[in-house]
């Protein structure tokens, strides 16, 4: 069975509402997932608040060989997870700011 991560469409006409969710690969878009690991709101106009991702069972569900579309690739990106590093099994769980504080000493 091939795993991906891909959004499905919930909100209603003209008001576009996404959850993020692992689904078999042949499964419908708006059909059964196997996970739900957050949602996307692309009318929400807050910047930076447009999408919630459970950052850690994603990492696990790209550990084991799911695909992210390019759409969640993007907030995968975005959430911080090097998608190259997960598949090879390195632990990307440094947030930014140690980083950070780590360059100005």
């Amino acid at each position: 069975m091939a795993v991906v991560l891909r959004l499905k469409r919930i909100g209603r006409r003209n008001r576009p509402f996404y959850r993020i969710c692992v689904m078999d690969r042949q499964t419908r878009r708006d059909g059964r997932a196997i996970e739900e690991l957050g949602h996307y709101d692309p009318v929400n106009p807050e910047k930076g608040k447009h999408f919630v991702l459970n950052v850690e069972r994603a990492k696990y569900w790209l550990s084991v060989g799911a695909q992210p579309s390019e759409t969640v690739a993007s907030f995968l990106k975005e959430s911080g997870i090097d998608l190259k590093a997960v598949r090879r099994g390195e632990d990307t769980a440094q947030p930014a700011a140690d980083s950070e504080s780590s360059t100005e000493s």
